[in-house]
């Protein structure tokens, strides 16, 4: 439970906060994740709380309630080390594996990783529960604290872990099929070495910083990985573009969610036609959203289609200039020349 208290206890003072500040962050949290959603970019949702409630709790609280030590010892830092440290460990784990299997039978060797990542595919949800659904704890008991339902520096009761498990949960496995298709296939094209490879080390880096306290972004740690086991195979097979998009999503989450947050803060403090037009406001947006997305439906037959059209063999350089090296010389019907098909 340290991720919880250190959303509850330890970011902002609970002293100085009330439920409308937090709703304010939820709002901008929201709203931003809704965005990145719909653009299917795999940003984060930590952050975008952290920024929510961060440019929610300065308008209704000021500066002072934000403890500047817990924000870049437990936020900030582990956000730019971690998906570095998870990179690292998996080009590692990639370039070993590759070398362990390397052979006359390679690819069929290979190929047996896809069992093992039955147990690391589990081990990565366990891990984003650990992490990702404390965060949403951690927030639930933030709110009961302001609201005087529960004393001040407690953790989580148990109904609220039970709520935001089942939460976490169902929402992963309703949604998501666009942020699981620029991961799957959008980086790079993943084997089941590599997949193993990024999955054992996005595992570790979350479950440590778990231990820690350490607030982690899940996607952030997990596009670390997948972009270190490209890399272990061939360098040219991440496509830059798409990780540059990513990365460009993941710097201007935090401030983003916080400035509008920060709005909605302002409205909330109108009072109670305050918090009724900024709920008005997230659920026209949400509708939206969700109206624009069925246009361009992501959904398991699309996201499969997406990955076999990836999977393709296509030839590199090398290969094609050795084929055309090979091809028969015909006569040129100019001058007498040959030339090469």
């Amino acid at each position: 439970m340290q991720v919880a208290l250190t959303i509850s206890s330890g970011l902002v003072d609970e002293a100085r906060i009330t439920p409308e500040v937090i709703f304010g962050g939820l709002v901008g949290a929201i709203l931003w994740n809704l965005v990145t959603w719909l653009l299917g970019l795999p940003s984060s949702s930590s952050h975008a709380l952290f920024g929510g409630l961060i440019g929610a709790v300065i308008v209704g609280a000021g500066f002072g309630a934000i403890n500047p030590t817990v924000l870049v010892d437990k936020i900030v830092l582990p956000a730019l080390l971690a998906p570095l440290i998870a990179g690292a460990v998996a080009y590692l784990a990639t370039k070993l594996a590759l070398a362990i299997t390397s052979g006359p039978n390679a690819q069929q060797n290979r190929a047996r990783f896809r069992y093992g990542q039955t147990f690391t595919s589990s081990l990565v949800s366990l891990a984003h529960g650990t992490n990702d659904a404390q965060k949403t704890m951690g927030i639930v008991t933030l709110t009961l604290i302001a609201a005087g339902f529960q004393a001040s520096g407690s953790g989580p009761e148990f109904w609220v872990i039970a709520v935001c498990a089942l939460a976490i949960a169902l929402g992963t496995y309703v949604g998501g099929w666009r942020i699981i298709r620029t991961l799957g296939t959008g980086i790079t094209q993943i084997t089941p070495a590599q997949g193993f490879a990024a999955e054992a080390a996005t595992s570790a880096a979350i479950l440590a910083s778990s231990h820690l306290g350490f607030a982690l972004s899940t996607t952030q740690v997990a596009s670390g990985s997948v972009i270190g086991a490209g890399l272990g195979r061939n360098r040219s097979s991440v496509r830059w573009r798409v990780a540059g998009r990513i990365a460009i999503a993941w710097l201007i989450t935090l401030p983003t969610a916080a400035a509008v947050a920060a709005a909605a803060e302002l409205v909330a403090r109108l009072g109670f036609w305050g918090v009724v037009a900024d709920l008005v406001a997230v659920t026209g947006v949400s509708i939206v959203m969700f109206v624009r997305s069925r246009r361009h439906r992501v959904d398991p037959a699309s996201v499969a289609a997406a990955a076999h059209s990836a999977a393709a063999p296509v030839r590199d350089a090398a290969s094609a200039g050795l084929a055309a090296r090979r091809a028969p010389l015909a006569p040129s019907p100019v001058r007498g020349r040959v030339h090469t098909r």
